[in-house]
């Protein structure tokens, strides 16, 4: 299958450690192709960068639909998921609610490692119906770029925020940010509990949802926008708001 791994960001390294991350954790067969968007915000960190980020990731799927077998977003907002499933035909996964979802399966509570935004996050958490829970967010003294280039100082603090989840009760830690892509591995050896990485449960929740064939919807509110107009979109993008594909 063809996983194209979106990011929402103009960061091409945080691209690259999405795809890296992808990579490890893609089954025999899974080819990952990583996207970057052409414009917007180079690190997610508002609220109005999230929305331009949200036009600017449409606009780079609307580039590949039809080209790929499903779509894993590579940023930690899980910006314009529902939009993206509404306008793609594949299945398409946020990497936050996979990892958040597969905390729940490891036990009844989770924490969340991040490094700011944090009432986006509750309420990202919130709107997923996961916020009874959640036992705390965490934002670590780090940023997305210093993540990157320096990664042992960044894990020392993500290390010493997963515990002190763990010592509130925690069974399981999201590693909330596409710049933290693949700490889980660097990290897990020393941590009581699972730390939860959004690439590698997303990875492996696309190729679940590509192997079980579901159709698409085409009644609710996420079937697929038919004869819808506008002014100075994307060919592309609007292909797909018109129903052309």
């Amino acid at each position: 299958m063809r996983l194209l791994v979106a990011n929402a960001n103009t960061t091409e390294a945080i691209t690259d450690a999405c795809a890296a991350a992808a990579r490890a954790a893609a089954a025999p067969g899974t080819e990952i192709i990583p996207a970057t968007p052409r414009f917007g915000p180079a690190v997610i960190t508002t609220r109005a960068e999230n929305v331009i980020a949200a036009h600017a990731l449409l606009d780079l799927l609307a580039e590949q639909a039809g080209q790929v077998d499903a779509v894993l977003l590579a940023v930690s907002h899980d910006t314009a998921l529902d939009a993206a499933r509404q306008i793609m035909p594949c299945p398409v996964v946020g990497m936050t609610e996979a990892a958040c979802l597969t905390a729940c399966m490891l036990g009844g509570r989770f924490g969340l490692v991040t490094f700011g935004s944090l009432e986006m996050y509750r309420e990202l958490i919130a709107r997923y119906g996961l916020a009874e829970r959640l036992v705390d967010i965490i934002a670590v003294n780090a940023s997305a770029p210093e993540a990157v280039a320096d990664p042992d100082s960044v894990g020392t603090k993500v290390l010493a925020a997963a515990k002190a989840l763990a010592a509130e009760g925690a069974n399981a830690v999201v590693l909330a940010g596409a710049a933290l892509a693949g700490f889980d591995n660097r990290l897990q050896a020393a941590c009581p509990v699972a730390l939860l990485d959004g690439m590698a449960c997303g990875v492996r929740m696309a190729e679940l949802l590509v192997s079980l064939r579901l159709p698409r919807a085409q009644a609710g509110s996420y079937a697929p926008p038919k004869g819808r107009m506008g002014l100075g979109i994307s060919p592309g993008l609007a292909a797909l708001l018109r129903g052309d594909t």
